[in-house]
């Protein structure tokens, strides 16, 4: 038989409060979002060799795809009036799975490449958890893609991490078994 210690008066009150506010729908303990995914926008230079690196080198799957055109870019402050292709990739075809969203709008960046991720600031990489990292690594590597450092790379057990860049520089981090 387990003994039952009573709480200390205030930690008592102040959970009996939290229950009672919780229940009335006072306080809500859910969010205020209508999905538990973030959509990633990402503009890259040449679409059609984005498009070949996360579909045919990474795995990625085509969901969809759209126009921005010139009227709506410039209302929305999403450019300076220029219209772009943005196709949707995703790990796999659910309403679970993030929107990786490649736009172009058919010029390079202005800024270098990075080197490695402490080069730049905002977002710099991915991170992809996958089954068996052997066929992703056996296809980029058909691909000519680069891998970074000393990789793939022991983490623990029979996980191990590989580090590639995309063609506009952002790293991608795959993580998982070889097989």
């Amino acid at each position: 038989m387990y003994a039952f210690k009573p709480m200390k008066s205030a930690a008592t009150t102040f959970f009996l409060l939290m229950i009672t506010l919780l229940s009335s729908g006072i306080v809500r303990a859910q969010s205020n979002f209508s999905s538990k995914v973030i959509g990633v926008g990402v503009v890259v230079a040449d679409l059609e060799r984005s498009l070949d690196f996360y579909v045919n080198g990474i795995g990625m799957v085509k969901t969809g795809s759209f126009t921005i055109n010139e009227e709506f870019s410039k209302r929305s402050g999403l450019a300076d009036g220029a219209s772009a292709a943005v196709t949707i990739l995703k790990l796999e075809n659910s309403p679970e799975s993030t929107d990786w969203k490649l736009m172009s709008f058919g010029k390079k960046a202005s800024h270098p490449q990075q080197k490695s991720i402490q080069d730049d600031t905002g977002m710099q990489y991915i991170t992809i958890n996958v089954k068996a990292l052997k066929p992703i690594v056996e296809r980029l590597r058909q691909m000519k893609v680069p891998f970074l450092g000393s990789t793939p790379t022991p983490l623990n057990g029979k996980t191990q991490f590989v580090l590639v860049q995309d063609p506009d520089g952002t790293f991608i981090e795959l993580i998982g078994p070889m097989e």
